[in-house]
């Protein structure tokens, strides 16, 4: 059965493109479009779509204040937001996504034939993955409890976190990494984003954590207690340079359907320091990270994947404990202090 989507945006010309972009695929079908927030409000109650797209920028009610009453009225509709590729659209989308939109797409920049036809690709994913998501999950806001890991008496030398992230995770990010020790290893995170967003999300999340959380950059060496985050649009990877693990980007082509790939930051792991990762496959959809983690255990290094329960899109945590390769399923919850557990596993094992 068709994924049923419903357009709300006061430009023609984007609710033209955006059902275009939906146009020719078997899976989804537009049943409507709305100019404005309070004509987009009547239609989600007669048309009950599977998926509503949003803009931010509508005459009367904002696509934000829209998404609040959805969340209020009919929070298991998921919202995909559309948004600019500028920084007020980054902060703006954040906003969006802990309010508890699903997902979102820029709007292109241009309208060159691989612009047009990246942009599409990107409403499909977004809208197929919102169609997938765990209805149960969505709009569940900070009130949720993370475990924070307490206890934790150092980083041990070499041990790094790798986590892969996708649809869902700027949520779900923000609802465990502040519960992680400043002490805490190094992380190192791949989160599909657009270029725009990487560095403001990463800045928001720093606001609210103990570790200090950057956008990476090239050459940026692996030390305890921060965080690097992929920059949108380019593959991170971790090389040993004169002794020490520091961070390598490149512009390579898409794998696994993404850039930044987690399977590409798992492979380089996997390459230089296996036996002394954890790594964590958390909501997203597809099948990213699912070939890294299977070379990471390979290499020996502790693996696991969030569970069902608590995984906004239940894509890729799922392929990769499809692999065999997890050790472990967990809850969000208990991700800061599964982590913790599994460095104390690397950690004896080392001894």
């Amino acid at each position: 059965m068709a994924i049923r989507v419903l357009i709300v945006d006061d430009s023609v010309f984007m609710r033209g493109m955006l059902k275009s972009a939906m146009e020719g695929v078997t899976d989804i079908e537009v049943v409507g479009t709305a100019m404005n927030g309070a004509d987009g409000l009547k239609k989600i109650e007669s048309l009950r779509p599977d998926v509503v797209t949003l803009d931010f920028e509508m005459p009367g009610m904002t696509g934000l204040e829209v998404l609040e009453h959805v969340m209020k009225l009919r929070p298991i509709i998921p919202v995909v937001m559309v948004s600019t590729k500028t920084q007020k659209g980054a902060r703006i989308t954040l906003e969006a996504l802990q309010l508890g939109a699903v997902d979102y797409v820029a709007k292109p920049l241009g309208e060159k034939s691989a612009t047009l036809q990246s942009f599409r690709e990107d409403v499909l994913n977004a809208v197929r993955a919102a169609a997938a998501s765990n209805r149960s999950r969505i709009g569940k806001k900070q009130e949720e409890t993370v475990v924070e890991a307490r206890g934790f008496k150092g980083a041990p030398p070499n041990v790094i976190v790798a986590i892969g992230i996708s649809a869902g995770g700027p949520a779900t990010l923000h609802k465990f990494v502040p519960a992680i020790p400043q002490s805490f290893p190094p992380i190192v995170v791949t989160q599909h984003m657009p270029a725009d967003f990487t560095g403001p999300f990463a800045a928001r999340l720093n606001e609210v954590s103990k570790v200090t959380v950057k956008e990476a950059e090239v050459g940026d060496e692996l030390l305890p207690g921060t965080l690097h985050l992929a920059p949108g649009g380019r593959h991170m990877k971790v090389e040993k340079h004169i002794g020490k693990l520091r961070i390598a980007l490149d512009d390579g082509p898409k794998v696994s359907g993404f850039r930044p790939s987690v399977d590409v930051l798992f492979n380089s792991l996997a390459n230089v320091a296996g036996n002394r990762v954890v790594a964590i496959v958390m909501t997203g959809m597809g099948n990213d990270g699912s070939e890294g983690i299977r070379l990471l255990k390979q290499k020996g290094a502790v693996t696991l994947a969030q569970d069902q329960a608590s995984s906004i899109v239940y894509g890729m945590p799922k392929a990769a404990y499809e692999t065999g390769a997890v050790d472990r399923q967990v809850a969000l919850r208990d991700v800061p202090a599964a982590l913790h557990e599994s460095i104390d596993q690397l950690a004896a094992v080392a001894k």
